[in-house]
């Protein structure tokens, strides 16, 4: 009890100097808080804007269909693979569909395009693709609907109601098809890769001009907790990884984007250590000067007889009052900042990255460990940090420091 009144008295023998260390902590920490809700909002922005846009949160496709895309793979039990998914607990939503390329031609021009035949019915349940549509409407079952992205409508110079022909080959025959459609909607998912190849039918149409009945080329699905996307103990995986068909979810969809949140994960480490790195030598200094203002009294505890070991446990208990203060004004303003930005967002412009669009706000996110490990570490670093000065004050010989006083 002696030490730890002693402490406190210590600390507060200069307050500017303590003041100005607790704040060197605090807003380390308040950094470090920070900084780890923008990456858990990223990463968060990243899956959804993967997950949302068009991939789903899981796929079943033909074995081999997506490493070339080969229409000849096909799922032909497709309906009674979504009715195992209907009653599969983890699943939220499927939508099956074929996809094949074809040539888009308008009165204007023409481009290569690769042809989604999708559900409408179901498709809204596992994409935002219905959300995307920003001019004409989206699929309704008509026969002829056909939507393009805004992209390849500038290319073709068409407008809603303008007809376009489509021209491809059937899967089995390898005869030419064409058939006219009327431009219905247009959409924006954000990639310019997405926007600028992409054209959607209904999956009836397609099954009926691809010579492709009871047959789709995926299913895509998405789970009522995202996180079981990727867990490959569950059922739906066991069940459709086989011979005939692959299950995946998002991660092994898109390897890339784990190597991204891998670099998102060292980055917050690296920001982190750079920052703790600077408060430490920060405090060693502070401890250091505290240290010579009392050099002599250091110098009368060594030679009434006090043991090297109470003087570390004194300068030790110093450093860990000054990290509890500095923690808990840092977990405040944190936890106020970290609020405001989880409501309002950091502006972030813009910014398109491996197909990935960020747009907008970036929205920070706050999670409990925040408030708990970080300030552990940062009591630990401080602790750590006042071990080189709390070993060269037990280490004091009296005489030299009386010598030093006088």
């Amino acid at each position: 009890m002696l030490i730890l009144r002693l402490a406190w008295r210590n600390l507060f023998r200069n307050i500017r100097r303590t003041v100005l260390t607790c704040l060197l902590i605090a807003s380390s920490l308040l950094t470090i808080i920070l900084m780890d809700g923008i990456m858990l909002g990223m990463i968060d922005v990243m899956i959804g804007s993967l997950t949302h846009t068009l991939e789903g949160e899981a796929q079943i496709n033909g074995k081999g269909f997506r490493d070339d895309y080969e229409p000849n793979i096909r799922l032909r039990n497709y309906q009674e693979i979504q009715q195992k998914l209907m009653h599969d607990p983890a699943v939220q939503g499927s939508s099956p569909r074929i996809i094949i390329g074809a040539m888009i031609a308008s009165t204007n021009n023409n481009s290569g395009a690769l042809v989604y035949g999708v559900d409408a019915s179901t498709e809204t349940s596992v994409s935002k693709l219905a959300d995307a549509v920003y001019a004409g409407e989206f699929l309704s079952g008509k026969e002829r609907e056909i939507m393009l992205g805004r992209p390849m409508a500038e290319l073709l110079e068409v407008e809603i109601g303008d007809r376009l022909v489509l021209t491809s080959s059937t899967v089995d025959s390898k005869e030419i098809v064409q058939e006219l459609f009327r431009l219905s909607g247009l959409f924006e998912f954000g990639p310019e890769s997405l926007d600028e190849n992409l054209i959607f039918i209904n999956l009836d149409k397609a099954q009926t001009l691809f010579e492709l009945p009871g047959s789709a080329h995926q299913i895509a699905i998405r789970f009522k907790q995202p996180e079981l996307a990727n867990d490959p103990s569950l059922d739906l995986y066991k069940s459709f990884n086989n011979d005939s068909t692959e299950a995946n979810g998002w991660l092994a969809l898109q390897p890339t984007m784990g190597a991204m949140l891998e670099m998102t994960g060292y980055s917050t480490f690296i920001v982190g250590s750079i920052l703790f790195l600077l408060a430490s030598l920060g405090i060693i200094n502070s401890m250091f000067m505290s240290i010579y203002e009392r050099i002599y009294e250091f110098g009368v505890l060594k030679a009434v007889g006090t043991r090297p070991a109470n003087i570390i446990k004194l300068i030790l208990t110093e450093a860990f009052y000054l990290a509890l203060i500095s923690c808990i004004f840092g977990m405040i303003f944190g936890y106020f900042i970290s609020v405001y930005f989880s409501t309002n967002g950091i502006p972030m412009g813009r910014m398109e990255m491996s197909g990935i669009v960020l747009d907008g706000n970036m929205n920070t996110i706050l999670m409990p460990y925040q408030f708990i490990s970080f300030p552990v570490y940062v009591t630990l670093l401080t602790l750590i940090a006042a071990i080189y000065p709390a070993l060269f004050a037990s280490r004091i010989v009296p005489t030299e420091a009386l010598q030093k006083a006088l």
